[in-house]
């Protein structure tokens, strides 16, 4: 864990020189556009460290991919382990998300499937410990490439919440919007001599998140990303193998959690006999 962190805290503290923007921003976000297109597609894997002051770690590690569209990110196939749910698979296309291995799934069944929570309202699923910028957005990359400054193959900066709000569809789709717009992100993005993001080292505190037990917490998310542009479809599971309802312990538990400040895209089906709908 001390490996990890002393990686991603190397943020500030790396020498950079500038570039002359012409030379080297436009040509990243070229590349990627070149790529964008449906059945393609990138890999990743992820590693998040989360610390409260207390030295004690509840990150996740995630591995996956992203199928593309013509603008970012189309859909997700994402395996999360080490979290409080254990293993989990998340897939989700287009309003749809179905969730694997998680609790209250009924016997028979292997997957769980939800209309209401939107597979890009994605904190939800794969965790507030996320990596919350998505160098497959041609405008986010843009925007990272500008804020930062270049040292060989590699770019270091910050950008505040409310900036990449503007221009991440992947950042204004989590939950993270939600907390204090002030806050500011430091990365650090290592390309390829190709132009793609092989890298993305992110770090950020929690800071009025409207959510006990995560405000005054610390982020460190490492994520690798290979495979740019290669073939990726992602398809729903088998419809045998999916249910619509959860286990009645588990309706209550998220009964409890909306009553608790849960914010959903709408009305979450398994929360509709507690009547309340939650606004984002």
């Amino acid at each position: 864990m001390q490996k990890v962190i002393a990686a991603l805290t190397t943020c500030g503290a790396m020498a950079v020189v500038a570039v002359p923007a012409q030379a080297s921003y436009k040509e990243p976000v070229g590349v990627l556009k070149a790529l964008l297109a449906p059945g393609r597609g990138v890999h990743f894997t992820e590693t998040a460290v989360v610390l409260d002051g207390t030295g004690r770690n509840e990150g996740r590690k995630r591995r996956g991919a992203f199928e593309f569209d013509n603008q970012g990110v189309k859909s997700l196939d994402i395996t999360v382990t080490r979290g409080r749910e254990g293993r989990k698979r998340v897939i989700g296309i287009g309003r749809t998300s179905y969730e694997s291995g998680g609790k209250g799934i009924p016997q028979g069944k292997t997957w769980y499937r939800s209309r209401h929570q939107l597979f890009l309202h994605h904190s939800q699923l794969l965790g507030f410990d996320e990596q919350v910028i998505n160098p497959a957005e041609p405008k986010t990359l843009a925007a990272l490439l500008k804020n930062g400054r270049t040292s060989e193959n590699t770019v270091v900066g910050t950008i505040p919440f409310r900036e990449l709000a503007k221009v991440s569809p992947w950042f204004a789709s989590s939950e993270h919007r939600t907390w204090s717009d002030t806050t500011k992100i430091r990365y650090t993005l290592t390309l390829t001599s190709a132009g793609l993001v092989s890298r993305v080292q992110s770090s950020y505190a929690a800071i009025k998140t409207g959510r006990k037990g995560l405000e005054g917490k610390t982020f460190y998310v490492d994520t690798h990303y290979s495979a740019w542009g290669g073939k990726v479809t992602i398809k729903t599971p088998d419809p045998r193998t999916v249910t619509d309802a959860l286990t009645t312990e588990a309706r209550v538990r998220l009964i409890r959690d909306c009553a608790g400040g849960h914010r959903y895209a709408g009305t979450c089906a398994a929360c509709r006999p507690c009547g309340r709908t939650p606004a984002r």
